[in-house]
């Protein structure tokens, strides 16, 4: 697929594509760049790449080594999107060890490391990071507390990834979603008992857009923190 993407085009990589808000990122993105969008749901996969702009491929995450080298193989690469999550309500009583290293893999361990594969061409192309992160990721939620747990680490990811690539031109953002309307909450939700009233939550395109303010930042500035809420709460 690497090879597909043109050379001369601002790249971007989106993980987690498949989802609701990841989707929409791509979308938005693909008007004036050429997106990798990065799931594992063949069928939305398909429909994305038909976007013009959007090449669908399907990867695991989990797997590093092959993470890497797809990285490392992008003729360039301004802007890298992490949307992927898993999001699993457990109390402190509830999880076990294995529970706590399944989302902190995903959650915590693959940003960073996809991150640290695509510092070089970030750091050529002067690009930026965008984590999205959780309205979970600023306040711990009963019931909730290891997802939030995974938000707040990936919150100092962020942080200290600013300061760390200051020097270098690679820009770092975090964008926290309250409550979206997305089959990942609609699930989360039917977890937790509690009724799914679409109408109450953010749009999945508000978030794209609060993404699109992040890379259209001029070059003078970067927007570190951005926080969505539902207008009605």
């Amino acid at each position: 697929m690497a090879g597909r993407v043109a050379s001369d085009a601002p790249i971007a990589l989106v993980t987690g594509a498949t989802g609701g808000i990841g989707a929409e990122i791509a979308r938005q993105l693909a008007s004036d760049h050429t997106v990798v969008a990065v799931g594992r749901r063949a069928g939305k996969l398909s429909e994305l790449s038909s976007v013009p702009g959007i090449e669908g491929v399907a990867l695991d995450l989990l797997d590093l080594h092959g993470m890497e080298a797809f990285i490392r193989s992008l003729p360039r690469l301004d802007v890298l999107v992490h949307s992927a999550a898993i999001s699993d309500r457990f109390s402190i009583d509830q999880a076990d060890a294995a529970e706590w290293r399944r989302q902190l893999d995903i959650n915590v361990v693959v940003p960073a490391e996809l991150t640290r594969f695509a510092l070089p061409l970030l750091r050529e192309a002067h690009g930026q990071v965008v984590f999205i992160n959780s309205g979970a990721g600023l306040r711990s939620y009963p019931t909730h507390t290891l997802y939030s747990a995974t938000k707040f680490a990936l919150k100092a990811v962020a942080d200290g990834l600013r300061g760390e690539e200051r020097l270098n031109g690679v820009r770092v953002s975090t964008v926290h979603p309250g409550p979206t309307d997305t089959p990942m909450l609609a699930g989360d939700l039917r977890k937790a008992d509690r009724e799914y009233e679409s109408e109450k939550y953010i749009r999945p395109e508000s978030i794209a857009a609060a993404v699109r303010v992040v890379v259209d930042a001029t070059d003078d500035a970067q927007i570190t923190d951005i926080v969505v809420r539902p207008r009605l709460e």
